[in-house]
């Protein structure tokens, strides 16, 4: 199935890219940034992390769908 990947901020610096569309064999969110995280080496997992689908916040439990578009946001430290 076909997914397009959005990085934001470090993770768009970690990547070397700001979007990618990826052809995998589907699951859920977290099993996705694994495999950019083995795809991307630089990419670091945060337990903090925030993930989107299809422009709505989300849990990494989400099991994707043919065509969503996934956003990645690193943790934001405030203060």
């Amino acid at each position: 199935m076909k997914t397009k990947v959005r990085y934001f901020a470090l993770f768009r610096e970690q990547t070397g890219c700001e979007s990618e569309t990826i052809d995998w064999p589907g699951g859920s969110a977290a099993e996705l940034f694994q495999m950019m995280a083995e795809k991307h080496s630089n990419l670091t997992t945060e337990a903090a992390a925030l993930v989107a689908i299809n422009d709505e916040m989300s849990g990494w439990e989400t099991v994707l769908i043919d065509a969503d578009e996934v956003l990645f946001f690193p943790p934001v430290a405030g203060g």
